[in-house]
């Protein structure tokens, strides 16, 4: 099992940036063996996908929301998964999730909540107008 701590949540204007990173820790796991995503709960609202990235870092998928304004990366030397977020808007404004899921397929991402196995607690985000 893997254990997920976000971070580099905060409270921004509209049109800043913030880097949210995931750190992976575990006593017997390797992180290029999960493919990863991060998902977001606006309050009031249902959690909802906004990207994914393959165990290999190669493919990656996003929510039409955040398209050409999100960023996902993975270093997998260092067991970190980060999600740049670039022209902030005050819809954007959620707890955002890190998620995994070990996978023998290191080409696929996973956009469904329901694929992954094992979650972060959360970071906040907040852009305001």
């Amino acid at each position: 099992q893997v254990q997920l701590t976000e971070s580099g949540g905060g409270l921004v204007q509209a049109g800043d940036s913030l880097r949210l990173s995931c750190a992976a820790t575990g006593r017997t796991f390797t992180f290029n063996s999960y493919a990863m995503g991060w998902f977001r709960q606006a309050p009031g609202k249902e959690r909802e996908f906004v990207t994914a990235i393959s165990r290999s870092g190669t493919n990656t998928a996003y929510a039409d929301s955040v398209k050409g304004r999100f960023t996902i990366s993975r270093d997998n030397a260092k067991n970190t998964v980060y999600l740049q977020m670039n022209s902030l808007k005050p819809e954007d404004t959620a707890v955002y999730y890190c998620a995994a899921k070990v996978t023998s397929y290191s080409d696929h991402y996973y956009d469904q909540e329901y694929s992954y196995n094992d979650w972060g607690q959360g970071t906040q985000v907040t852009a305001s107008s």
